[in-house]
């Protein structure tokens, strides 16, 4: 990690991280219990896809709620509740099912809702508090950051689906309460850890001033939501698609696909951390792979190398999202918690819209005649011909990331007066 400056500060930094691992708790848990909630509380697959939806649209509320409020709120008092929220979350999705079973899901619900909220808060406060703790390089303890909730999806997606296996989905109940201590610890490290001060976002004079700012929030918002889009496209789809397109097993699937995904989601952060120095190459570098990955896992004909092509997605997205906040950050210096908010808004909505779409397409795919005859032509089942079509829909993403990212490349950088100190060059 890099070195901070102020020794205060560094408990304020590890519970930042660990807050962002809570954040893939509350993202990935829920998933690998649907088929257990299918069977103790018989939900449809239309209810577990509303905890789904429920999830992203919360956390994009609470993006864009908080930019509008940011200024009549304490940024330091709601990043010390945030980790208390998710927790509190957990405990409600874990404990109110179980002891009222007639009415589970309304209780899924709630406590989706709440640890929701708590991830949107950790979105929109931990990467302005971390950037605020003086450090030699900050991209890069953005960079750990980010790498943090990485290992957090592999650190859940295993022991889960170990447990899972081993102990069968009756004790489900168990996991969001043993994963809750982490948000838990957080929230007690955050009670003794100073908060560094946090701005709001400071108004700019002269007319040139404001015009410049507008048009690079509006590209760094449409550059995270492409990659938003990019990275939670294949997070939410690599299971299914290894399964049901490929003829994987879910296990292994689940396993060495979605867990390895993480694994090199985290790696790609953790060596910009280690490593990085310009974010603006590893955005445009890193959506091109991105897209030739979809691309392979797309229109190969062996399963194992679209098994590698949907692992090495991971390694490809894994600065698209903090690299976009790096970038805005250093184009927009002053632009405070509210830049922020509206990051996570754009990168909340890519992940939540373009999943959806890809299901879409897959769904028409079905239903349509003509892909049908087209399948069989092809010696495929309806099913794989319209998951590899959404995939090379997923590829459009990346494409588009890549396109915005030379477009910022464009727009004049900030004067030395405009940059804070101790910044480096994305």
């Amino acid at each position: 990690m890099a070195r901070i400056l102020d020794a205060h500060y560094k408990p304020t930094v590890y519970a930042c991280f660990m807050t962002s691992v809570s954040s893939s708790v509350t993202g990935n848990l829920s998933p690998l219990l649907f088929l257990t909630f299918r069977r103790l509380y018989g939900l449809s697959f239309a209810d577990m896809g509303l905890l789904v939806l429920i999830n992203f649209t919360t956390q994009l509320l609470v993006d864009l709620l908080f930019s509008f409020l940011a200024r009549k709120l304490r940024p330091d008092l709601c990043v010390k509740l945030t980790p208390a929220v998710i927790a509190v979350g957990l405990w409600v999705f874990g404990i109110l099912p179980v002891l009222m079973p007639a009415h589970a899901f309304l209780w899924l619900i709630v406590g989706t809702v709440i640890f929701s909220a708590g991830s949107g808060l950790a979105e929109v406060l931990t990467s302005p508090t971390v950037s605020a703790v003086p450090s030699d390089n900050s991209p890069r303890l953005l960079s750990r950051l980010h790498a943090a909730y990485a290992w957090g999806v592999v650190a859940v997606v295993v022991p889960a689906a170990l447990f899972l296996y081993g102990f069968g989905g009756d004790l489900w109940y168990v996991l969001p309460l043993v994963f809750s201590v982490i948000p838990l610890v957080a929230f007690l490290m955050f009670v003794f850890s100073p908060i560094p001060p946090l701005s709001v976002g400071q108004e700019r004079r002269g007319e040139a001033s404001q015009k410049l700012p507008r048009r690079t929030l509006l590209l760094c918002v449409l550059c995270i939501f492409f990659g938003g889009a990019s990275e939670c496209t294949m997070a939410q789809w690599c299971s299914g698609y290894l399964e049901a397109a490929l003829g994987i097993e879910k296990v292994w699937g689940d396993l060495f696909g979605v867990a390895l995904f993480g694994l090199m989601l985290a790696i790609g952060r953790t060596l910009y951390s280690m490593f990085g120095r310009h974010a603006r190459p590893c955005l445009f570098y890193g959506a091109l792979g991105a897209a030739a990955c979809y691309l392979v896992a797309a229109l190969s004909p062996w399963p194992i190398v679209g098994l590698i092509a949907c692992v090495m997605t991971g390694f490809c997205v894994s600065m698209l999202w903090p690299g976009s906040l790096i970038v805005a950050e250093k184009r927009m210096p002053h632009a405070g918690v509210v830049m922020y908010a509206l990051m996570a808004a754009g990168g909340d909505l890519g992940a939540s819209l373009v999943p959806q779409a890809v299901g879409a397409i897959t769904d028409a795919a079905l239903l349509s005649a003509r892909m049908t005859a087209l399948a069989a032509e092809w010696s495929m089942t309806p099913e794989q011909l319209g998951m590899k079509l959404g995939m090379l829909f997923a590829t459009l993403f990346p494409l588009a990331c890549a396109l915005i990212v030379c477009w910022i490349g464009r727009i004049p950088k900030p004067t030395k007066e405009e940059v804070p100190h101790g910044s480096t060059n994305p």
